[in-house]
C-alpha cells in the first residue's frame, strides 16, 4: 500500500487520538476509587452486623435493668405497705411477722440494687461499645460517600473527554484515505497502529529493529507503508528515522 508522507504522518495523530479515547474509556467505566469503594462496601457490611449484634446485646442489658427496676419498685411498695400495717398493728404475732417480712424486704432490695448497679455499669459499657461502632460505621460511610462522589465526577469528565477526542478525531481523519485508514484501524486491534520510527528504533514496541529490516525500509519508496516487523504497525519515517 502506498500513501503520502503528510497522510502517514497524520496516522500518528489518530494514534495518539486512539491512545487518549482508551484511557478516557477506561477511566468512564474503571474509575480509579471503584476498588477502594467495593473495599468500603464489604467494610460496611461487616461493620453493620457488628452494630445489629452490639445494639442487640445493648438491648437485652437494657430490658434486664428495666425489670430490676420493676422489681426493685415493687419491694419498695411492699416494704411500705407492710411498714404501714405495722404501724397499726395490734397483734404481736402480726407485727412480729410484719417485722420479719420487712428485714426480708430490705435484704432483697439490697440485693436487687447490688445487681441493679452491675447492669447499669454492663448497660453503659454497651451504650459506649455501639457509640464507636457506630462512629466507625459513619466514617466508613462518608468516606464511601466522598469517593462516590469524586468517582461520579470523574466518570463524567471522562465521557465528556472521550466525546471530545471521538470529535476530535472524525476531525483529524477526514483527510485520510479511505484504504489507508482501514489498514491502520486493523493493524491498531494488535498494536499501536501507527508509530515513529527513531534512530532505528520503533516507538510503538520499543524494539531496536535489526539492520537488514532497516535496509528493507531504507530501500522503500517515500510513499510506501511499510510495517515493524515484530510489532505490526505502521512505521513513519522522518529524518529522524536513522535511515
Amino acid at each position: 500500500m502506498n500513501a503520502s508522507p503528510e497522510h502517514q504522518r497524520i496516522l500518528l495523530d489518530v494514534a495518539d487520538l486512539d491512545r487518549r479515547i482508551a484511557q478516557a474509556e477506561r477511566a468512564r467505566t474503571s474509575p480509579s476509587q471503584a476498588a477502594r469503594i467495593s473495599e468500603l462496601v464489604a467494610i460496611r457490611q461487616a461493620q453493620l452486623r457488628e452494630l445489629t449484634s452490639l445494639t442487640g446485646t445493648r438491648d437485652d442489658v437494657r430490658t434486664e435493668l428495666t425489670r430490676l427496676e420493676t422489681d426493685v419498685s415493687l419491694v419498695e411498695k411492699r416494704r411500705a405497705r407492710d411498714a404501714e400495717r405495722l404501724a397499726s398493728a395490734t397483734n404481736p404475732k402480726e407485727a412480729q411477722a410484719l417485722e420479719h417480712e420487712l428485714a426480708s424486704l430490705a435484704r432483697r432490695q439490697s440485693d436487687l440494687e447490688d445487681i441493679e448497679l452491675d447492669v447499669m455499669g454492663r448497660v453503659e459499657d454497651a451504650d459506649a461499645a455501639v457509640a464507636a461502632q457506630q462512629a466507625l460505621l459513619d466514617t466508613t460511610t462518608a468516606e464511601g460517600s466522598a469517593l462516590t462522589a469524586q468517582a461520579k465526577a470523574d466518570v463524567a469528565a471522562a465521557t465528556e473527554l472521550g466525546a471530545q477526542l471521538a470529535r476530535d478525531r472524525e476531525a483529524v481523519t477526514a483527510s485520510l484515505p479511505a484504504p489507508l485508514l482501514a489498514e491502520y484501524t486493523r493493524r491498531a486491534a494488535n498494536s499501536a497502529g501507527a508509530a515513529l520510527l527513531t534512530r532505528g528504533t520503533c516507538e510503538g514496541c520499543r524494539i531496536l529493529l535489526p539492520g537488514t529490516d532497516l535496509n528493507d525500509i531504507r530501500r522503500a519508496a517515500v510513499d510506501a507503508v511499510v510495517s515493524c516487523p515484530e510489532c505490526g504497525c505502521i512505521l513513519v519515517r522522518t529524518e529522524d528515522s536513522g535511515l
